[in-house]
């Protein structure tokens, strides 16, 4: 397993392996109860192995420690974009454990995953945050972060996505 580490003493970044899903699940679980979306999470560790770790990998997970403490992750996967030709890199979830933020080891994780784009050549990495989040929509600015108010996401889950899918 491979450490990578930061400028901040006692605190290092690791990619996630498998053995590592029931740890990813907690701390996803705990994303949810400060998002308040607890209600939405039907996420498995069955399902996080295959599709993190398994032959249709889609995404990855690194893990922040400080010490031996698991303090917090960030989940990401590559997307395209047609505009400027090059691959992205999409954050889908960021988050620090209550008790540790404010250390320094959110902006880690992103200056990491910010060097693995530009290792990459990707043209950009995005991320969303909820409307009501203002102490992450103003970590994200203080991080460079331009908030696009004039894009407008587009969901079709559920029953709604099944319903689309018999269309074709």
């Amino acid at each position: 397993m491979e450490i990578i580490e930061t400028k901040i003493e006692g605190f290092f970044i690791r990619q996630a392996e498998a053995e590592d899903v029931p740890l990813v699940l907690a701390l996803i679980r705990r994303l949810a109860e400060y998002e308040r979306l607890s209600h939405m999470l039907v996420a498995t560790e069955t399902e996080l192995e295959k599709y993190l770790f398994g032959p249709e990998k889609v995404a990855e997970v690194i893990l922040g420690y400080h010490g031996e403490v698991p303090v917090g992750y960030a989940l990401y996967f590559y997307n395209f974009s047609t505009f400027l030709c090059r691959p992205g890199l999409y954050l889908e979830d960021i988050f620090v454990l209550d008790e540790y933020r404010g250390r320094g080891f959110g902006k880690a994780m992103l200056a990491y995953l910010a060097s693995l784009a530009v290792e990459k050549d990707c043209g950009r990495m995005e991320w969303v945050v909820l409307d009501w989040n203002e102490p992450s929509i103003q970590f994200y600015k203080s991080m460079g972060a331009e908030l696009m108010n004039e894009w407008i996401i587009n969901r079709v889950s559920g029953e709604a996505l099944r319903e689309l899918a018999s269309k074709f």
